[in-house]
């Protein structure tokens, strides 16, 4: 594919480029928003005019910042499909699962399962929950290209009477695949199970994400996809104990029932949070939600094309990886052989990368294979893209050992 036929650039309304509403460093080619994401320059300034808000009169903010979060959570709750009754805002991720972990009781015969396509942090608190009750945590191993069926079977195959917990993402970070969690959700509650789903990368992305999604709870980052300040995520949960989740940090919302006890977090900058509703009112009204995910379909699929198109004199296979379940925005390219064997090699190539030549890129590791993780956003151009062949693929192939003479094998 050439670069002709990459989606032509967005225009906001005022008919300037969409990346001009980021500021980001012209210098740098950024090709990674699924980690750690982008602000919108006019979303940066609204969250700096709050807290030129509470700096101006902190004695008047901090005492009413639950009813400000409030207003925030019923803004933002019905974006990802869940009623503001339901939601909770927490920093991240990785704060939400450790909310839920915090709150479950295990005995030390059950054990808990995840998949080798988990994120690692979330991983790491369900090993720790396990820990605490000296209870067991086994992986289920689902095959990069396994369908929808092929991983529910998979997971009805690894239930037993000692199963009590289920950790799935809806997205995976490494694989870049969405999962059938509803399904398997629904498999697990047959037999007695709970589901935990690790929607980090979901909003914004998958329209209704946490309504979408099953299982006992639910969360989201809102700082990835939907551009939002960093610390900004959902916890989402209906289940009939959710009084026994709390903040991380106890205040003195602690005898309110959730989620509103998860309002007032002492004088944590909370900003991130009422900011989230103007960056998804941003992708709104210029843009519409709908088309911005249907552009970021092309341009991940264009991407992923000019970047395999760049291996492929040095391949003997093709490197792009068709997944069964694909999501807008991120692709996989592989990587040639011995390259990201692991997420520590993988992590340093990224930073490597960034240092020497000015790209920001994701790679990952998945059973010893590594890939490029391609993820675009709206402010993304086929120059990008060109600009990660040109710079990039030359050190990567140094780094193989491999001249352009030489075939890059991929087995």
């Amino acid at each position: 594919m050439q670069a002709t036929d990459f989606p032509a650039p967005l225009r906001l309304k005022s008919f300037a480029r969409a990346r001009d509403a980021w500021p980001l460093d012209p210098q740098i080619v950024h090709l990674n928003h699924g980690s750690f994401g982008a602000v919108p320059s006019a979303v940066v300034a609204h969250q700096d005019a709050l807290r030129r808000q509470a700096d101006l009169s902190p004695v008047e903010w901090f005492p009413r910042i639950a009813e400000r979060v409030l207003e925030a959570r019923e803004r933002t709750a019905p974006f990802v499909g869940a009623r503001p009754e339901d939601a909770a805002f927490v920093p991240n991720a990785s704060a939400a699962a450790t909310v839920v972990y915090n709150a479950l009781q295990l005995d030390g015969d059950d054990e808990i399962l995840v998949t080798d396509q988990g994120y690692g942090a979330i991983t790491m608190g369900a090993q720790r929950l396990a820990r605490r009750f000296r209870a067991t945590v086994r992986v289920v191993e689902l095959p990069l290209l396994g369908s929808d069926d092929e991983i529910v079977e998979l997971f009805a195959d690894a239930l037993t009477p000692r199963t009590r917990l289920i950790v799935v993402d809806q997205i995976t970070s490494p694989t870049a695949r969405l999962l059938p969690t509803r399904r398997i959700a629904e498999l697990a509650a047959a037999r007695g199970v709970r589901t935990l789903v690790d929607g980090a990368h979901a909003p914004g992305l998958i329209p209704d994400a946490a309504a979408v999604a099953g299982g006992d709870w639910w969360f989201g980052n809102l700082h990835k996809w939907p551009c939002a300040p960093r610390g900004s995520a959902l916890l989402v949960t209906q289940a009939p104990d959710r009084d026994e989740l709390w903040p991380l940090i106890d205040s003195w919302a602690a005898n309110e029932p959730y989620p509103a006890r998860f309002d007032t977090q002492g004088t944590i900058d909370a900003t991130t949070y009422l900011a989230t509703p103007a960056a998804i009112d941003f992708i709104e009204t210029e843009f519409g939600w709908q088309q911005a995910r249907e552009t970021m379909t092309r341009m991940a699929d264009a991407g992923a094309e000019i970047i395999a198109e760049g291996f492929r004199p040095y391949a003997d296979a093709d490197p792009l990886t068709p997944l069964p379940s694909p999501v807008p925005s991120m692709r996989l390219v592989r990587l040639p052989l011995g390259l990201g064997a692991t997420r520590e090699e993988a992590d340093a190539l990224r930073m490597d990368l960034l240092d020497e030549v000015g790209v920001e890129t994701a790679f990952t590791s998945f059973r010893g294979i590594g890939y490029f993780r391609l993820s675009a956003h709206l402010y993304s151009e086929a120059s990008d893209f060109e600009a990660f062949v040109e710079r990039c693929i030359p050190q990567i192939l140094q780094r193989a050992g491999i001249r352009s003479t030489e075939s890059v094998i991929i087995p």
